[in-house]
């Protein structure tokens, strides 16, 4: 019997004891051999038939894992254990499960920044402790739940990728994402970025519409530190600057309270886009994403049997 992900947790980290790399393939083959899963159940596919059902879940073993700091990856489809895994065996743990993981603070941390960003998005419905995976009633709501799990994996994980590139790229990417929202038409007519010495703070300026009868200025943070108050004035103050009134202010990642609160004394309009924020924008313009699979639901048509 193929086992779940949470069942492999604790194996997983045994198996990477070794202090040694790992590479995702032969984790799956080391967990196919210790549950002693035969040809069938190891060639056993996912519904979308992309990918075996051991080695995703695998996958999502070593995400988790990953996630609250026990393994790292040293590169692509690469982890090995870290100093806090190590610890955690040391205290030879009867299972690692979802239920586990939530007792360590990385991994808590880690849950509650998204949760912390979207909580209009956790219906009341929904139980607090969402590590019991299953609580809907139906198919549909199952599917929703699924794919927002998949869609808050991916923005986290193009928050990550985003902070390894550099500033200029991370600049042309935002001006980018806006031209895909509708700003300004072509990045040749609409957007041009700046970021350089001297700007005055503006990182970018793109066109509101295709004529390009007004102009709104960006500034872009790739920052782990949260944005605060002084920042969003300085960025007004070069908006002043600039003749401006209108502008974006995008980070990779947050803003303070006072920073969301703040409201210029003149006719000054700011956009504040944080990380998680910027992430979902990315994911719903296809911007540095692809689509991997595309479900079609279907449902009865009743007209067809009408007679």
């Amino acid at each position: 019997m193929i086992p779940d992900f949470q069942t492999i947790m604790l194996p997983m980290l045994e198996i990477m004891s070794d202090n040694e790399e790992h590479i995702l393939q032969n984790l799956v083959t080391q967990v196919c051999n210790k549950y002693n899963l035969s040809k069938e159940e190891r060639e056993e596919l996912v519904p979308s038939g992309v990918m075996s059902k051991i080695k995703n879940r695998t996958s999502w073993a070593l995400t988790h894992l990953k996630k609250t700091g026990l393994i790292s990856s040293t590169k692509r489809g690469v982890f090995k254990i870290t100093e806090d895994g190590l610890i955690i065996l040391k205290s030879k743990p009867e299972r690692i499960d979802l239920k586990f993981l939530n007792e360590i603070p990385a991994y808590k941390s880690w849950k509650e920044t998204y949760k912390d960003s979207h909580k209009d998005s956790f219906s009341s419905d929904k139980k607090e402790d969402d590590d019991e995976i299953v609580t809907y009633k139906t198919p549909e709501e199952l599917l929703d739940y699924s794919y927002s799990q998949l869609k808050e994996e991916l923005a986290l994980e193009l928050i990550e990728k985003i902070k390894e590139c550099s500033p200029t790229f991370f600049e042309h990417l935002v001006v980018d994402l806006l031209i895909k929202m509708g700003y300004g038409g072509s990045k040749k007519e609409a957007g041009r970025v700046i970021g350089k010495s001297g700007d005055g703070g503006i990182d970018g300026i793109i066109n509101e519409d295709k004529l390009g009868l007004d102009s709104i200025y960006i500034q872009a943070k790739r920052w782990d530190n949260v944005v605060g108050r002084p920042q969003i004035q300085g960025f007004v103050g070069a908006l002043a600057g600039q003749g401006a009134k209108k502008g974006i202010f995008i980070t990779t990642s947050s803003f303070t309270k006072d920073a969301v609160e703040y409201q210029p004394k003149n006719d000054t309009k700011i956009v504040l886009i944080d990380g998680i924020k910027l992430a979902e924008l990315m994911i719903e313009h296809n911007v540095g994403v692809a689509i991997k699979i595309n479900y079609e639901v279907k449902k009865m048509d009743s007209d067809y049997f009408e007679e």
